[in-house]
């Protein structure tokens, strides 16, 4: 295994087994890949192509399967696994959600929201930190998408979020298409959001496509993952890189994967604004 790569450019894309091919034919001018660590825990040939890339280029595991918020322990089988494939291709971050998936062996596939009470987030520390000791290592939470709200919070979902990271010392993962969806449908400013988390814990960003319902009482937005950023994102990504500055941003496309072409297309906006945003700074700062 080579030692990790250093980060060329901010910007990555979600590694798909659609586009491992032209990947290999034509690899693409990119700073860093991301994968979701469940579809390589069984090895062969998506773990062979991993690693294949994995030579080229730095990679982060996002999980989708702790369930760090759930009423239970982490399950170790799991971490085991994690940890495993980590050994293999050296993330430069580990990443999952503020959320949970699981309830005593059932299992959902979907990523639950969490009540914003002291209660859940002694719950979510508990099972980061148990994430952390196990892998050795700091890992990012990524602020969830939901639909609903819960009648009892004992705080926002920005406490929430700062807190969690205070008290266990991980990493924030800022979706900031979660953050524009959420503000539309709960009744919010994303740009309050943004700034009221705290500067410094932010180590990733993630970028991704949406879609509009239209239902009697008024629109709902979805967390699709299956088309180009919205304008809207683009306008609030920038806001974020204002007062976080810049770092490591994903572009995900889960869903009606298009060709690698275009994600390397929305990367390359997304590298823009920040190699736009630097150029700022320096300036400010001469």
């Amino acid at each position: 295994m080579n030692p990790a790569h250093a980060l060329t450019r901010e910007t990555g894309i979600g590694l798909r087994g659609p586009h491992f091919s032209a990947i290999f034919d034509s690899p693409p001018d990119i700073g860093w890949m991301e994968v979701h660590p469940e579809n390589y825990f069984g090895g062969g040939r998506n773990r062979a192509a991993l690693l294949r890339v994995r030579a080229d280029y730095p990679v982060s595991l996002h999980a989708v399967g702790l369930s760090l918020g759930a009423d239970q322990p982490v399950d170790t089988e799991h971490l085991r696994q994690i940890k495993e494939l980590a050994s293999l291709c050296a993330p430069f971050q580990i990443s999952d959600h503020a959320s949970w998936s699981a309830s005593g062996n059932a299992h959902f596939n979907d990523l639950l929201p969490l009540p914003y009470t002291n209660e859940s987030l002694q719950r979510l520390c508990d099972n980061i930190q148990r994430t952390q000791d196990y892998l050795s290592r700091t890992i990012l939470l990524e602020n969830p998408s939901s639909y609903v709200s819960f009648a009892h919070n004992d705080m926002d979902e920005t406490h929430f979020m700062n807190e969690a990271a205070r008290i266990t010392g991980c990493g924030l993962l800022l979706d900031i298409n979660n953050i524009y969806v959420q503000a539309h449908n709960h009744g919010y400013d994303a740009a309050d959001y943004i700034r009221a988390i705290k500067p410094g814990t932010v180590g990733e960003m993630h970028l991704a496509g949406h879609t509009v319902r239209e239902f009697l009482d008024g629109p709902l937005l979805v967390d699709t993952h299956n088309r180009a950023i919205a304008p809207a994102v683009w306008a609030l990504f920038e806001q974020a890189l204002s007062f976080h500055g810049p770092i490591p941003t994903l572009i995900e496309w889960d869903a009606d994967l298009p060709t690698l072409k275009t994600l390397r297309m929305e990367a390359d906006k997304a590298q823009n604004r920040i190699n736009r945003y630097k150029a700022e700074a320096r300036a400010h700062a001469a």
